[in-house]
């Protein structure tokens, strides 16, 4: 009789415990069945595969990636649609330091006025994200592009100057209340990180280095891009894809610790807070 089942007489075993299965408790295997108690067992005891880089693999669409994509997308509809929802969002160092979430928030939003502007920043994402999110996992490549965004906002903060009293009456607020959109310090940390990561794998970079180029010489010539958010992004995205790339490989003698990424990247974030508190204290 089935154990399962005790009213129900079972002609066949399970190829693996050996008891009695049903025909509803059956499930082919490789030789014969096995009982849906096995099976289970057999997929929660089961090594999950990792990428070179400790990731779990993933098969499929890159859902992070296209999340990403959606959230921008959803988010510069609103502010079609509602003008001052950007306003709440939106990042400037004089609003950084009494509504913190700022820093990440503005990474999400786009000038509504320029379509441009948020076309650019997904395709960019698209494909650098599809070509990084297999390579690291959902986790890290979520955790990479939320700390470079977060990077880029405090770069930018950095190289902010609070103006004079003098400057207020002259209407020049500089930098201190210019605000701040666009995914583009998060995109800019996804090429860093391509680059050192290509480098770990032994893979050639040489588009990317054009790529990089002209976006770095567009920040630099047209006004009104952020091209600190650019830098300090590359900037944390070069460091956060060193950590994962170098931090806890494995040694004669010993496994490779991937557990250390967790901690390398929460001491980046830990480090970019400290600054923006910093720049806040003596400012």
């Amino acid at each position: 009789m089935c154990p399962r089942h005790p009213d129900r007489v079972a002609y066949v075993r399970c190829q693996r415990c050996g008891r009695p299965v049903c025909p509803e408790c059956q499930r082919p295997a490789a030789v014969g069945v096995q009982c849906v108690d096995c099976v289970r067992e057999q997929a929660r005891t089961a090594r999950v595969g990792t990428t070179v880089f400790g990731g779990r693999v993933t098969a499929g669409r890159p859902v992070v990636t296209l999340s990403l994509i959606g959230i921008c997308v959803v988010v510069w509809l609103l502010e079609l649609v509602s003008p001052a929802f950007e306003s709440r969002i939106v990042f400037a160092p004089v609003l950084g330091q009494s509504q913190p979430w700022r820093f990440l928030t503005s990474a999400f939003a786009h000038d509504r006025t320029f379509v441009l502007h948020i076309v650019f920043n997904m395709y960019a994402l698209f494909i650098v994200g599809s070509y990084l999110e297999p390579l690291l996992g959902r986790i890290r490549f979520a955790a990479l592009y939320l700390i470079s965004a977060l990077g880029g906002s405090v770069v930018y903060l950095l190289m902010a100057h609070k103006p004079t009293p003098a400057e207020l009456l002259a209407g020049e607020g500089g930098s201190w209340y210019t605000g701040l959109v666009g995914a583009s310090g998060a995109v800019f940390g996804l090429f860093g990180a391509l680059l050192v990561l290509n480098r770990r794998l032994g893979r050639s970079s040489a588009a990317m280095y054009a790529t990089i180029a002209i976006n770095a010489v567009l920040g630099f010539t047209i006004p009104g891009i952020a091209w600190q958010a650019h830098l300090g992004g590359f900037v944390t995205g070069v460091v956060c894809a060193a950590i994962i790339a170098y931090a806890g490989q494995p040694a004669p003698g010993r496994p490779a610790r991937h557990d250390l990424h967790g901690i390398g990247l929460a001491a980046v974030t830990v480090v970019l807070v400290l600054l923006a508190v910093g720049k806040y204290a003596i400012t």
